[in-house]
């Protein structure tokens, strides 16, 4: 009986292909890891507040004749009237802003900033609820009735 030499373990090699397809996958794993890590820096500095264009600070008032007031928040002059019947998506926004000041104990005097924003954007914020609407969503008309109060009183 003749005595077999077991291999030893310096005479074990490994198939080409499989260091090829490990290095593949090494090298597909970086750039992937890098990509992720980019579009993560990428939607961290888009989140980062940018100057608005304009902006406006205002205060909403209800009139005994049922009239919604907006007044420039530092001066206290009126820049425009909505009388009852009226701006139902302006009445309809400030509902609903007033709605989470309420539910969040806030008092009814608040100042709203509405602000064109430097993407374009029109955005009306409630700065103390951190509740933020964007106006551009319900469509040019509608929020051409807010983009007037950028213009100031008339």
């Amino acid at each position: 009986m003749g005595t077999t030499a077991k291999p030893h373990h310096h005479d074990i090699s490994v198939p080409r292909g499989a260091i090829v397809g490990a290095a593949v996958l090494l090298v597909l794993s970086m750039a992937l890891a890098g990509a992720a890590r980019r579009q993560n820096v990428e939607a961290a500095l888009a989140a980062v507040p940018q100057p608005a264009m304009a902006s406006v600070e205002l205060r909403f008032e209800d009139r005994p004749d049922g009239t919604v007031a907006a007044l420039d928040a530092a001066s206290g002059h009126e820049v425009a009237a909505y009388p009852p019947g009226t701006n139902g998506f302006v009445r309809g926004v400030l509902r609903g802003m007033f709605r989470t000041r309420k539910l969040e104990s806030l008092s009814r005097d608040a100042v709203f900033r509405l602000a064109r924003e430097a993407d374009g954007r029109l955005v009306l914020e409630d700065r103390q609820s951190g509740h933020k609407v964007d106006l551009d969503a319900f469509g040019p008309t509608n929020t051409g009735a807010f983009a007037k109060l950028l213009e100031g009183p008339r």
